[in-house]
């Protein structure tokens, strides 16, 4: 028993490195790419063909621009750093669903959906640059992933050990439909943890500024929605509270606003060649 409980841990340290972009913090990594993707494509595909798409084109056309221009600081970032690979099997698509839900998500693999609920809460395309910035970044965090290896590892533990190996995992399908969820909690994944909570946030101040919006917006989006009480809101899930997420967001608007000076400066257009921010994670070529 011993030696199966060693074999197992021995597994889970060799097939469970990862790390997340931008913050570098190590995660468990049970489930390949192609599981998570195709999972998460079919949850997507059986939602959106109930779901009732916006007929507000003003609105559409807004997400779908956000989406697009968060999507590129995406491919921006990961261009720059050589790590094109981890985003290879995206395929982004934006969509404004009719629901007054506040709420909003990304699946792995870059599908957005954004509820109609939320937009008097993001006020403009800088207010839904932080929802979806947060989105995005529990996509290129794959924190889906996290989140599903470990549930197989609770479990499953010893018994996962031949899937480990072997590159299939045995409980993908069952832990994949308890972690979406889309059918049965309406369009809602089932809420991510304290920690990925406030890394999305994190993450997505940094790609909101590597588009162009300002991250200083971040914080009065987040008391708007405080004060409103948030609805249903996955963002404002039970975690983390409203003053801790805020309070986080304020230390690192300086770290995003790095980002953005450096590609902006003080002007309106991209700078033609921005330098790394000091405390950043990218490499030494970081351009655009």
């Amino acid at each position: 028993m011993k030696k199966i409980g060693l074999l197992f841990m021995l597994a889970i340290g060799l097939y469970s490195c990862g790390s997340v972009p931008i913050t570098g913090r190590q995660q468990l990594n049970l489930v390949s790419d192609s599981e998570v993707l195709a999972l998460s494509l079919q949850e997507y595909d059986d939602y959106i063909k109930t779901a009732k798409k916006s007929t507000d084109k003003t609105a559409t056309a807004m997400v779908e621009k956000v989406g697009r221009n968060i999507a590129n600081a995406v491919e921006a970032y990961f261009k720059a750093t050589g790590s094109e690979s981890l985003i290879s099997g995206y395929q982004w698509e934006f969509n404004l669903i009719d629901d007054p839900q506040v709420n909003a998500f990304c699946m792995p693999g870059g599908k957005i959906v954004v509820y109609t609920g939320i937009l008097p809460y993001t006020q403009n395309e800088t207010g839904l640059a932080v929802v979806l910035g947060h989105e995005v970044g529990h996509a290129i965090a794959k924190h889906a992933n996290e989140r599903m290896s470990q549930q197989m590892a609770l479990q499953y533990g010893g018994a996962a050990l031949g899937a480990i190996l072997g590159g299939a995992s045995a409980g993908v399908q069952n832990i994949g439909a308890a972690v979406y969820g889309l059918g049965s909690q309406v369009g809602v994944m089932l809420p991510f943890n304290r920690k990925q909570e406030l890394e999305a946030d994190h993450l997505g101040l940094i790609l909101m500024a590597i588009a162009g919006y300002d991250p200083n917006q971040a914080v009065p989006f987040w008391e708007r929605m405080s004060q409103q009480g948030g609805g249903n809101l996955e963002l404002l899930s039970t975690h983390p509270s409203d003053n801790t997420r805020i309070s986080e967001i304020k230390k690192e608007i300086p770290e995003a606003m790095e980002y953005y000076n450096a590609i902006y400066g003080k002007s309106a257009a991209p700078a033609p060649s921005a330098t790394p921010p000091k405390n950043s994670n990218t490499n030494s070529n970081w351009h655009f």
